[in-house]
């Protein structure tokens, strides 16, 4: 038996908290911009709510699929790319359609380097694995 707490246990309080304060949250992510991204299994189909770090530039929205440097992309991501319309929660707007749209080239590596440079972590994420981060852009439909 492991110690480990259970990861799905720690996403339902950081949504709790999420919902409780208009978008807020504390802990290792306070101060920063969160989403509550909805989105269906690839295979499934059943519907999951994940709490993502955002980077919001002027009217863009972006998340990172850093799984925090592990060696392979997060379920949600290859969730949205099977389903790229959603719903997204992010201030204290519990229901944004979004298209969510991969980002590839410059841009991608523009909005990671401006993502690594106000958030560190992100790129011990990068120095950890191999693969290249995808970086998404969540776009109001």
């Amino acid at each position: 038996m492991s110690d480990a707490p259970d990861p799905n246990d720690w996403n339902e309080q950081v949504i709790a908290e999420f919902r409780a304060n208009d978008g807020k949250v504390g802990g290792a992510f306070e101060g920063a911009p969160m989403v509550l991204l909805h989105h269906k299994g690839a295979k499934t189909g059943t519907e999951r709510v994940t709490p993502l770090m955002a980077r919001v530039d002027g009217d863009k929205l972006y998340v990172f699929a850093s799984k925090a440097g592990a060696p392979d992309n997060p379920d949600w991501y290859h969730n949205l790319r099977a389903h790229p319309e959603t719903t997204i929660e992010f201030g204290s707007d519990p229901d944004v359609s979004v298209r969510v749209v991969e980002l590839e080239g410059a841009d991608r590596d523009r909005v990671w380097e401006a993502q690594k440079a106000d958030w560190p972590q992100f790129g011990g994420y990068e120095e950890s694995t191999d693969r290249t981060i995808p970086v998404l852009e969540l776009q109001r439909r």
